[in-house]
């Protein structure tokens, strides 16, 4: 079944509000809860944030795509899998819907509603983190809805778990939650003046799997293996 751009693009706003408030909210709940330990806090906001994935890529896929992230419809976008005008307001609805996820977050806590995030999350390993974590990202999506695509939401939900514990920087590999986390002085927060790094290197880790991963199946196609 085929949905309008109106459906979709309400799928994918309501999908990353969904996201957004999950990643903050269990970022404070697992803060308030850790006492301190701040690898039981991470545990914790890792597990809510694949878990949330999973269920919103379930329930939101047939309907958008489930892209839920800027870096993924450009993404998608250089491979022809959507139209240049679906990708803009795809892009829109994705950050005002994180956006909005971070104000519910912070409603349910009873924290202000308006913050700036004072977590510093500078330097080049950082930026090579997104750029390796989105790489990873883009290219389990690409290759999985190639060639398991019933295995979609699964892989990227562990995807992003795995990139909460091997990059420097926790994984974002979104640039739409990085605004929102910028906005949000807790646990997930990320200072607004690092938050362009962060864009640059996961448009370009997101890019560039969109490319290699193209090659491959590409490559795959016309040279069957011997």
């Amino acid at each position: 079944m085929s949905y309008d751009l109106s459906r979709r693009a309400a799928a994918e706003c309501a999908g990353a509000l969904l996201l957004s408030a999950v990643v903050i909210g269990s970022g404070v709940m697992g803060a308030n809860l850790a006492d301190g330990n701040g690898a039981l806090a991470l545990l914790g906001n890792t597990l809510a944030t694949a878990a949330i994935l999973y269920v919103l890529i379930t329930a939101l896929a047939p309907i958008s795509g489930a892209h839920f992230n800027p870096a993924v419809t450009a993404a998608l976008l250089v491979r022809g899998e959507i139209a240049a005008p679906a990708a803009a307001l795809y892009m829109a609805v994705q950050i005002v819907g994180c956006v909005a996820g971070a104000l519910l977050a912070h409603a349910l806590f009873e924290l202000p509603l308006l913050q700036i995030a004072t977590t510093p999350r500078s330097g080049a390993a950082q930026m090579m983190a997104e750029g390796a974590a989105t790489f990873a990202l883009v290219a389990c999506i690409v290759l999985v809805s190639r060639f398991k695509p019933e295995a979609g939401a699964a892989a990227v939900a562990l995807t992003i778990a795995a990139g909460y514990w091997w990059t420097s920087s926790t994984s974002f590999a979104n640039p739409a939650i990085t605004i929102a986390r910028s906005l949000s002085d807790t646990f997930a927060g990320v200072r607004p003046q690092d938050v362009p790094g962060f864009i640059v290197a996961q448009f370009a880790g997101a890019l560039l799997a969109a490319f290699a991963c193209g090659w491959l199946i590409e490559r795959a196609r016309a040279r069957p293996k011997p």
